[in-house]
C-alpha cells in the first residue's frame, strides 16, 4: 500500500481499514509517514502482543467455502437471511456479492479464493504480522473502532473482535470508539457510525479531542 501512495503521491490522506485492512493501513502510515493525516481503523487485526508466535487459528473452514456461483445475484439471495449477512446494511450486502466475486468462463467465482483466505488466518499470528515497532512511529490522530463482542479463549469466532483491547493507548495520538451491542462488522452492520466518523476525521488537523 506504501508503494501505491507513493506511485500516485498521495499526501495527507484519511486512512480507512476494516479487519486486515486496519492492519495494512497502519503499516502503510509507518513506512511512508506522509500518506494519512489521521487514520480510522475498523476493528483491526492487531492482536495483544502476546498473541503473536501462538498457534495459528484452525482456518481449514475456510477451503470449504463454495467458490463458484451462477451470478451475483445468486451469491445475493443464498447470503441475505444467513448470519452474519442478515445483520448487514442490504446495499452492502449487495455490493459485497456484486464486487466480491469475478466472471470466470461463464460462471463467477469468488476474488479471493478460499486457499488465499485460509493462508491469511494461517499466518495472522506468526512474529512477523507483529507491528508494534511500526505503531509507536505513528503521529497522527488514530481512531480505533472496536466492537465490542469479545473472543473466547479457543474458539475461533470471525463475529468476535480480534483487535487489542489496549491498542488505542500504544499509539502517541489514538483514542477508540468502542461499541458495545457490535460485531466484527462493524463497518457492514453500523454504516451510518463509520460515515459521522470519517466526516468527523476528514475536518480533524490536530489531535482530536475523545
Amino acid at each position: 500500500m506504501a508503494t501505491i501512495a507513493e506511485h500516485f503521491h498521495v499526501h495527507g490522506a484519511l486512512g480507512i481499514g476494516h479487519s486486515s485492512g486496519g492492519h495494512t493501513t497502519v503499516q502503510a502510515g509507518a513506512l511512508r509517514p506522509e500518506t494519512y493525516r489521521a487514520m480510522l481503523l475498523i476493528d483491526p487485526t492487531i492482536y495483544p502482543p502476546d498473541i503473536y508466535g501462538t498457534p495459528a487459528p484452525d482456518a481449514s473452514f475456510t477451503l470449504r467455502r463454495r467458490n463458484v456461483w451462477a451470478s451475483p445475484h445468486e451469491m445475493y439471495e443464498r447470503f441475505k437471511d444467513r448470519a452474519p449477512f442478515s445483520n448487514w446494511s442490504p446495499e452492502i450486502l449487495r455490493d459485497y456479492c456484486d464486487y466480491g466475486v469475478l466472471p470466470v468462463d461463464g460462471h463467477y467465482e469468488l476474488a479471493c479464493p478460499p486457499a488465499v483466505e485460509a493462508s491469511i488466518y494461517e499466518n495472522s499470528k506468526e512474529p512477523p504480522a507483529n507491528i508494534y515497532d511500526m505503531i509507536a512511529s505513528i503521529e497522527v490522530p488514530v481512531v480505533v473502532m472496536r466492537a465490542g463482542r469479545v473472543r473466547v479463549p479457543g474458539k475461533f469466532d470471525l463475529a468476535a473482535s480480534p483487535t487489542a483491547p489496549e491498542l488505542a493507548s500504544h499509539f502517541a495520538n489514538g483514542g477508540e470508539i468502542v461499541l458495545p451491542d457490535a460485531t466484527h462488522y462493524i463497518a457492514m452492520e453500523h454504516p451510518d457510525l463509520v460515515i459521522e466518523e470519517i466526516g468527523r476525521l476528514s475536518l480533524t488537523e490536530t489531535r482530536p479531542s475523545w
